[in-house]
């Protein structure tokens, strides 16, 4: 078959597959909506059969809720624009393997009682011996490391730096790792790079740490040198890249781009799309969605906020046919010369790693003063692609899941418990496309000490295209810490709303464009970062019951209209999609 014909079947199958989809949602005729869809030029679709698979996915939700359901006219003009929406991001890649619903499963390889581990007895440190696996599956290139029923104590952090090697245990119920001390002992006092006297462990670092082994050797290194690093893709000084190509202008939603040189690119190659900001900060109010509002903001003084970029957007190639290459994500943003967009190297990634089935329970200890934090904190990717954790408690934490420069990640079934945290997840240094689902963040279990903070599920530093689905808060918010987070998305969410934002004034705006919350249950009715259309640009609130304006700090960042959406507000749980991440997923 020839790629022109090929071509021509993928556009038809997702026409179709968006058009009984938006059918089943509305209730409308599929006849109609087929006309509408047939301007969508759609990513590639490897398999006739998934475009029918997924459509009837969406007409199984539709029947499940029945005429109670409404659909609001965002979703209708979502389907007709999926990849270049205003206000809603496409997220439908979001996660593991572009959102996959089955996680792998790798062969048993390594058995931490074999290594020395001890269940139970409450002495023996069992981190060298779990370590000791964990390494040995490494170099065996990857596999299982299993750690059965029991309590294992550990006074060290538990590291995987190997692709394709798994932590398992019998499930969180069953097996847990008891960790006795900090990541200021084990590791040493972190600073932050910006200045002052706040300690980095307060967002950075976890007792399980998934990181490639020589960009982890690196940050240490860093930390024990006082060297404050940067923590991302391109290394501590953000130097460890070279161009693989310049890049032809696109615009945002395209799944291919024209290049100058394609002899270093290949299909499954993960490459780092890069762009730089110029003088008038053009980049920036483009990510701010454009217009009098962000070209009327002052960026100069926003120093922590122009420090992040270079935008790091880490994607695979899928195809590379002459000079267009095919990505398996659309582009984020529109590619424009003044940007000096190009395709790069970055440093060694960990793919394919995960963590499942157990609790890292922490010594309980007083949660630190604002800032403070000592790095008592759970389970943290960096400069991971396509990991996953999967049934995960963390427990008396100073921070509970982390996603630092980490993309294409799923966490799935996890919770956060105990004496209360910090910041119970959090996402930060420009981490893309991660999906977290079925989370869980418990009510504390002793009152919070004074000159303590609670933050809930943050976002920050650029990070874009992550997703926040099926959560049920029972303290937090829906937090950004400036750093212009944009195009990300809080659906099907329960939150008890009583947590604050954070942020240096220096990390500029709370939000960029496209932030989405869609089908969330405020149960105390306080509007802060919920309710956000008088407070992101470009955003749209579909489906949040009523809430008011209490207890608040947060303010709007640009001036004028912000040509953000609102829609269905009032109710709880009647708008149709349910769920806007899986809705678009079935695409």
């Amino acid at each position: 078959m020839s790629e022109e014909h090929v071509g021509i079947s993928r556009r038809g199958l997702l026409g179709s597959a968006v058009a009984v989809a938006a059918a089943a949602v509305t209730g409308g005729p599929a006849e109609a909506a087929s006309g509408r869809a047939a301007a969508v030029a759609g990513p590639p679709v490897t398999q006739a059969g998934a475009a029918g698979t997924t459509a009837g996915a969406t007409g199984t939700e539709a029947a499940r809720h029945g005429a109670h359901g409404r659909v609001p006219g965002l979703w209708r003009e979502f389907t007709r624009s999926p990849f270049t929406h205003p206000q809603i991001p496409y997220v439908g890649r979001a996660g593991f393997r572009g959102g996959t619903a089955g996680l792998p499963r790798h062969p048993v390889v390594a058995d931490v009682r074999d290594f020395g581990a001890v269940a139970d007895d409450g002495v023996t440190d069992c981190a060298p011996a779990i370590n000791r696996a964990i390494a040995a599956a490494g170099r065996a290139g990857g596999g299982t490391v299993l750690i059965p029923p029991g309590t294992f104590r550990v006074d060290d952090l538990i590291r995987v730096g190997h692709s394709n090697v798994v932590l398992r245990g019998a499930g969180s119920g069953r097996t847990k790792l008891y960790a006795t001390r900090n990541l200021t002992e084990l590791i040493g006092v972190y600073g932050s790079r910006y200045g002052g006297d706040k300690s980095s462990w307060s967002w950075a670092g976890g007792l399980i740490w998934l990181a490639p082994t020589a960009r982890w050797d690196s940050l240490v290194a860093a930390v024990r040198a006082k060297a404050w690093p940067f923590e991302g893709w391109t290394g501590n000084r953000r130097d460890e890249w070279e161009t693989l190509t310049t890049v032809a202008p696109a615009t945002r939603g395209s799944w291919t781009v024209t290049v100058t040189d394609p002899h270093r690119l290949k299909a499954g190659r993960l490459v780092l799309l890069r762009l730089a900001d110029d003088a008038g900060h053009t980049l920036l109010e483009h990510m701010a969605g454009g217009g009098p509002g962000p070209e009327a903001y002052y960026w100069d003084d926003k120093t922590k906020l122009t420090s992040y970029v270079p935008y790091e957007w880490p994607v695979r190639v899928s195809r590379v046919r002459g000079t267009k290459v095919t990505l398996e994500r659309p582009l984020p943003l529109d590619i424009r010369p003044e940007w000096d967009p190009r395709l790069t190297t970055l440093v060694e990634p960990l793919t394919g790693s995960g963590v499942e089935g157990l609790t890292l329970e922490a010594v309980e200890t007083p949660q630190s003063p604002h800032l403070l934090d000592k790095g008592y904190n759970g389970v943290v990717f960096q400069c991971a692609y396509d990991c996953w954790a999967d049934d995960v408690v963390v427990r008396h934490v100073d921070n509970g899941f982390g996603l630092v420069a980490a993309s294409a990640c799923t966490l799935r079934r996890t919770r956060v418990a105990g004496r209360g945290s910090h910041h119970p997840y959090f996402c930060r240094e420009g981490s893309h496309d991660n999906l977290v689902e079925d989370f869980t963040i418990e009510q504390r279990t002793v009152p919070a000490p004074a000159d303590t903070q609670l933050h809930g599920i943050n976002v920050e530093g650029l990070s874009s295209h992550n997703v926040w689905s099926r959560g049920d808060m029972r303290m937090g918010t829906f937090d950004s810490h400036r750093g212009m987070p944009f195009a990300n998305v809080r659906t099907d969410i329960t939150v008890d709303n009583n947590g604050r934002h954070g942020g240096d004034a220096s990390a500029g705006p709370l939000f960029g464009a496209r932030f989405t919350h869609w089908n969330i249950r405020d149960t105390n009715n306080r509007a802060g970062l919920v309710k956000i259309d008088g407070l992101a640009p470009y955003s749209a609130t579909v489906g949040v019951n009523t809430c008011t304006e209490f207890d608040q700090i947060d303010v709007p960042d640009f001036t004028g209209d912000l040509h953000s959406r609102l829609e269905l507000y009032g109710t709880t749980d009647v708008v149709r999609p349910r769920n806007l991440y899986e809705a678009q997923r079935d695409l």
